[in-house]
């Protein structure tokens, strides 16, 4: 009989085999595409795809799913996955071992089950609504830092940065004259991850994507911060996912400099 709803260890099994499909693959010859200029995809990041896709629908083929490459695939809308394969690419295609697989499970679209898995650190970050958020099975808290100068924080930039306008370089420039530094990683979903377990204080982005994010704001949330969208409102997930996700004493600091501390607001 199929199971309606999954649990959390059905989508970290998942996650940790698409994980480790990954991790073998680093360091060989891709096979690199681009959908943007500057916008790369691997075949790897196809096959673990194709990989998550199989096992959700072998246990819940009546659920939606939204993914990275493959785009919306029907369902039933109340039941809906959000799976970024391979979140990293351009670090992964080059050989840098920075990157993750992020899958989120919602209902009513509310996320309810999010895990992010480092293959390579062998870190499985992982959160349930109003269960908390883990990694590896121990409780994470987001850090209690009060101070933006003295806080790390972590942003990304969009695929299009050559020709918006909202490029986040002027932010990027506040940020780092204002915080402690700030960080660049590649893997949104990693971001996010390590506010949720405290070692980054603060994470914001103006242009991402609802696989990016799905998994990572549930876990910063349940990891006791706080997350909005960019004009501080908490309905976020929805375009154009422009998000700060924060520690809570920090969260206000970074939408005070988002809006007034460069000459570009966001909007």
């Amino acid at each position: 009989m199929t199971k309606l709803e999954p649990n959390r260890e059905d989508i970290i099994r998942i996650a940790r085999q698409a994980g480790e499909m990954l991790r073998s693959g680093l360091n060989q010859p891709h096979q690199v595409e681009y959908k943007s200029l500057i916008d790369p995809v691997t075949e790897m990041d196809r096959k673990s795809e194709a990989f998550i896709i199989e096992q959700i629908w072998k246990q819940f083929p009546e659920h939606a799913i939204i993914t990275e490459e493959g785009g919306y695939l029907a369902g039933d809308k109340g039941s809906c996955w959000y799976v970024d394969p391979l979140d990293g690419t351009s670090n992964y295609s080059h050989g840098l071992p920075i990157f993750s697989v992020s899958i989120a499970y919602a209902q009513a679209n509310q996320v309810k089950i999010g895990v992010i898995y480092d293959p390579m650190q062998d870190e499985c970050f992982s959160a349930e609504r109003g269960k908390g958020a883990f990694l590896n099975e121990y409780p994470l808290h987001v850090s209690k830092t009060s101070d933006l100068n003295r806080s790390l924080l972590v942003t990304g930039f969009p695929y299009d940065v050559r020709s918006t306008q909202q490029t986040n370089l002027e932010h990027f420039g506040y940020f780092t004259l204002h915080a402690q530094a700030v960080r660049r990683l590649g893997s949104a979903a990693l971001d996010l991850a390590y506010v949720a377990a405290g070692r980054l204080d603060g994470y914001w982005e103006i242009s991402i994507h609802p696989w990016d994010i799905a998994a990572g704001t549930l876990m910063v949330e349940e990891a006791g911060g706080i997350v909005t969208d960019v004009q501080g409102l908490p309905d976020y997930f929805k375009p154009p996912y422009a998000i700060v996700a924060a520690a809570p004493s920090i969260h206000g600091q970074i939408l005070a400099g988002l809006h007034n501390g460069t000459g570009n607001p966001v909007k």
